[in-house]
């Protein structure tokens, strides 16, 4: 049995819409949050989730890019910064 691209490209859809639809409660979660070193983890892995998207919409430039800013720098860059100013919200 041969796999047709319209079976293909419908699974990416699928896909785009449960990699979208996982990254709404994230994003809640983030901003609700009153603990701020969670709400960096949050953020962090909305933006894995956002990056895995932007995969399948077929653009890996700007996945590189996305990856080693929202995932990697934004995060351990908030993180010091929360270190500094304490972790929960008053």
């Amino acid at each position: 049995m041969q796999v047709g691209i319209g079976y293909v490209e419908n699974l990416i859809f699928i896909l785009m819409g449960i990699v979208s639809l996982t990254s709404i409660p994230f994003v809640i979660l983030a901003v609700k949050s009153r603990d701020l070193l969670m709400a960096v983890i949050y953020s962090a892995v909305q933006s894995t989730l956002y990056s895995l998207l932007l995969f399948l919409l077929l653009a890996p430039d700007i996945v590189l890019v996305y990856v080693a800013v929202s995932v990697g720098l934004l995060p351990l860059l908030t993180i010091l910064l929360v270190k500094k100013v304490g972790r929960y919200e008053a």
